[in-house]
């Protein structure tokens, strides 16, 4: 069973937990989102649907926990090539935030959040296990399809991607 890392409201580290605990018993624990771009494209995947919670909704290219001796850093690169095949991506990290969201089938979700962004131009190759798919999208389509429907997005996606886009806009890069 996957450990995860149980944190304060400053991302103090207090002990591991079991992943399955976190979230039957809604505790906070340490989190990465990472968005890969390129021009004005994100790379999105849709969540494997047989997921614990949030199966079939689209989200950022790869989110996942860091491992207790592990830094976000090498935890974001492990876990993208573990779901989409990338590797070797420079990566930023701009926003942290905390977030609490119970699913319906009575999980939730508490997580301190660390958003990683990072510009990729080559090849991914999902993990069926972790992803049914993923595709690059013009990010104001993806805001307007997020608009209209946001029942087809994870929770934390609907919060970052505004962030996403500001960022990219005050660096010039969209």
């Amino acid at each position: 069973m996957d450990k995860l890392i149980e944190v304060d409201f400053l991302d103090r580290k207090i002990r591991e937990v079991t992943k399955e605990d976190a979230h039957k018993y809604g505790i906070m624990h340490r989190a990465f989102s990472a968005v890969l771009f390129k021009g004005k494209s994100i790379l999105i995947q849709q969540r494997a649907h047989d997921k614990y919670h949030c199966g079939g909704l689209w989200t950022n290219t790869c989110c996942s926990h860091p491992r207790w001796d592990e830094s976000l850093t090498e935890a974001v690169s492990r876990r993208l090539k573990e779901e989409m095949g990338i590797q070797d991506v420079q990566l930023e990290e701009i926003l942290s935030f905390a977030y609490y969201y119970k699913f319906e089938n009575g999980l939730a979700e508490f997580e301190y959040d660390h958003v990683f962004i990072g510009e990729y131009a080559g090849q991914f190759e999902i993990n069926k296990e972790e992803a049914a798919d993923a595709k690059w999208i013009d990010i104001d389509e993806l805001m307007e399809w997020m608009k209209d429907k946001p029942h087809e997005f994870t929770p934390w996606f609907i919060i970052i991607l505004p962030s996403i886009k500001k960022h990219l806009e005050s660096c010039k890069l969209v």
